[in-house]
C-alpha cells in the first residue's frame, strides 16, 4: 500500500520574496547553462542557486556549488525567506500552459510518500537511469538534507473520482498562491489543513500504484540518501523524515497529462559508422528520404514531423545527419522484425516501443553502440522540439539527431506493471514539475 501523507512544506515567504515567479524554475535536468545564468540574474533568492549551483575554477571538494546551495538554504531558513508551515498540509498545484494552441491545465497533489524499493510494486519506474546523475545528486543532499524538487508521478483512477475530489476542492476556495512564471505559465497553490480531508486523500491514494513519470533520479537518489543516513545514524527510525520524499501526484486521467517525445542528438559516432548508417538500415527498414534546399529545410522540417507523426502506428523513426540536406524516416520493413530479432531477449510490452527500436536495433545492432556509450550522458543529447534538434546538428554540435513519436500513457503503464523499465529518458512529460513551490526538510 502506498503511504502517502501531509507535510509541513518549506515555502518562499511572500512578505520577503515580491514576486514568487522570480523565484522558481523547472527541475535541474531540463535547465541550460543559458537559463542557469538567467535565473541566477532573476533573483538573488532563485531556487537555481539550491539545485543547480554555477560551477567555479576555485571549487574544492568542501567548497562548491553543492556547499554553497546548504550555505543558502540554511541562511534563506534563517533569515525567513523560507518559512516552513505549522500544520501538515497536502498542497493542490495547478499548472496552466499552452498545448496545440489551446491552453491546458494540469493538477497535482504534493505530498509525502513512504520510500519503498522498486520490487515492493508500491512505487513503479518505467525507465533507466544515469548512474553518474545519482552520484551528484546524493553528494548534494547529504549536505542540503531536504527535497527541493517533488518527484513526479501519477495514478491510476478509473472513474477520475479523486481527480474531480480534488478539483473540486480548490474550486470551492482561494488559491493561497497565484503567479506566473518567466514563461508566462500560470501556478496556483492551495494547501488543504483540514484533518477528515487529509484522511480522505491518503485513504484513496493508500489503495494505488504510484508511477514515476519524471524524476526516477531523485527517487532512487532518495533511496540511496535513506540508506546512507540509516547506516550513519544509530537514533534512524522508521518515522524518520528521510523514510519519505517529496513527491507530486497526478491522475492519470488528468487531461493536462502531457507525454512529448524526448528526442536523441549523438556526439562522437565515428564516420564510418555514420557514412555506413542509412545503407545498412535499409536491411531492417524501408527509408524515406525526404531532400530539401538549404533555403527549405525549415519549411520541410515541418512536412516531414507532420508525416512522421502519421507514422506513429508503424515503428517509425526519423533522422538527420551532418553534412546531409535529407531527412529520413525509417520504417519497419515487417511487425515482426522486432520479435525475430529480440524475441527471447525482450519483453513482447517492451520490444515494439519506437524507443526500443532506436536503442536496441539503431544503436546498437546498426552504430555498434554498447552500454557504457548509452550510460555516458555527455555523449547523448535530449530535447523535445524537433527544431532544435536539427539546429544542433545543423551547427555541428552533433553529429545526427533521431526523432521519435511519443510513447503513451497506456504504454508507460503497462512497462512498470511488467516490472520493466524503457532506455533512459523514453518519455518527456510536458511541462515538468516546477520547483520551488514546495520543499520538504529531511531532518527531525
Amino acid at each position: 500500500m502506498a503511504e502517502v501523507i501531509p507535510l509541513r512544506g518549506i515555502l518562499y515567504n511572500p512578505g520577503k520574496i515580491k514576486n514568487l515567479g522570480d523565484v522558481i524554475t523547472p527541475p535541474f535536468d531540463v535547465i541550460s547553462r543559458k537559463d542557469q545564468h538567467q535565473f541566477y540574474e532573476r533573483s538573488p533568492f532563485n531556487v537555481v542557486r539550491l539545485i543547480l549551483g554555477k560551477t567555479s575554477k576555485f571549487d574544492t571538494r568542501g567548497h562548491n556549488p553543492h556547499s554553497r546551495a546548504a550555505d543558502y538554504f540554511n541562511k534563506w531558513m534563517a533569515d525567513d525567506i523560507l518559512r516552513q508551515d505549522v500544520l501538515p498540509t497536502f498542497y493542490i498545484a495547478a499548472f496552466e500552459f499552452p498545448s496545440e494552441g489551446r491552453r491546458v491545465t494540469r493538477y497535482g497533489l504534493i505530498a509525502r510518500v513512504r520510500l519503498s524499493p522498486f520490487s515492493d510494486g508500491i512505487v513503479l519506474p518505467h525507465e533507466r537511469t544515469f548512474t553518474n546523475v545519482k552520484s551528484e545528486r546524493l553528494a548534494l543532499m547529504q549536505l542540503c538534507h531536504a527535497n527541493f524538487s517533488p518527484i513526479f508521478s501519477m495514478y491510476s483512477d478509473g472513474d477520475s473520482s479523486l481527480h474531480r475530489y480534488i478539483t473540486g476542492i480548490s474550486a470551492d476556495a482561494t488559491a493561497d498562491i497565484d503567479i506566473k512564471d518567466h514563461d508566462g505559465n500560470g501556478h496556483r497553490l492551495w494547501r488543504i489543513t483540514a484533518s477528515g480531508v487529509l484522511e480522505q486523500i491518503s485513504a484513496a491514494l493508500a489503495t494505488k500504484k504510484l508511477y514515476i513519470a519524471d524524476g526516477h533520479h531523485r527517487y532512487e537518489t532518495a533511496l540511496n540518501y535513506r540508506d546512507w543516513l540509516r547506516a550513519s545514524d544509530p537514533e534512524f527510525h522508521t518515522s524518520h523524515p528521510a523514510n519519505f520524499v517529496l513527491m507530486y501526484l497526478c491522475s492519470m486521467n488528468d487531461p493536462g497529462l502531457i507525454i512529448r517525445p524526448a528526442h536523441r542528438m549523438l556526439k562522437q559516432v565515428p564516420k564510418s559508422a555514420l557514412g555506413s548508417f542509412i545503407s545498412r538500415a535499409r536491411d531492417f527498414f524501408e527509408v524515406i528520404p525526404i531532400p530539401f534546399k538549404e533555403n527549405e529545410r525549415n519549411k520541410i522540417l515541418y512536412e516531414f514531423s507532420d508525416m512522421l507523426n502519421s507514422q506513429s502506428a508503424n515503428k517509425s523513426i526519423g533522422v538527420f545527419l551532418k553534412r546531409r540536406r535529407k531527412f529520413f524516416i525509417l520504417r519497419l520493413n515487417h511487425p515482426q522484425s522486432m520479435e525475430a530479432l529480440f524475441g527471447p531477449e525482450l519483453d513482447p510490452v517492451l520490444r515494439d516501443l519506437d524507443v526500443t527500436v532506436l536503442t536496441r536495433l539503431i544503436f546498437m545492432e546498426l552504430l555498434g553502440f554498447d552500454q557504457a556509450r548509452l550510460d555516458d550522458e555527455k555523449l547523448i543529447g535530449y530535447t523535445t522540439d524537433v527544431k532544435e534538434a536539427v539546429d544542433e546538428v545543423v551547427r555541428r554540435n552533433y553529429d545526427a539527431a533521431f526523432i521519435l513519436n511519443p510513447t503513451g500513457v497506456q504504454q508507460v503503464r503497462d512497462i512498470a506493471d511488467h516490472g520493466l523499465v524503457m532506455p533512459r529518458k523514453a518519455t518527456y512529460f510536458y511541462p515538468k514539475v516546477t520547483t520551488g513551490l514546495v520543499m520538504n526538510r529531511l531532518v527531525e
